[in-house]
């Protein structure tokens, strides 16, 4: 004679909406959060958010720009000469390229700032 298991409780695998994935996407990546406590608290592992965020970007329409803003009176720092890029972000830090700094390296910066 054959036996057969039966499994109860919840199931699993559960079905999140696009709604509830933005909203942990922008919980999990805010800034001072922890991605592990986020996936913790909703219960989601932490390679399954991170797929969210590579499924959301690949669905931007195209190149993604910031606002650039140009003002006369702002000159780069007298510390660090030839300056040819100067970010400031909002926290009041300043990321500065020289000009003299490689294409592969101003790219890998500005990537990091993404």
């Amino acid at each position: 004679m054959s036996q057969v298991t039966l499994f109860s409780g919840p199931e699993r695998r559960r079905r999140w909406s696009e709604d509830e994935r933005l909203q942990i996407l922008n919980e999990a990546f805010a800034p001072g959060s922890c991605v592990a406590e986020v996936s913790r608290r909703y219960d989601v592992s932490t390679s399954l958010i991170y797929a969210w965020r590579r499924k959301f970007r690949a669905a931007l329409p195209g190149p993604v720009f910031a606002e650039a803003i140009v003002a006369d009176e702002l000159q780069p720092p007298s510390s660090v000469p030839g300056v040819a890029i100067l970010i400031e972000l909002p926290g009041g830090a300043r990321v500065s390229i020289a000009a003299s700094a490689s294409p592969v390296l101003t790219a890998a910066a500005l990537k990091a700032l993404r």
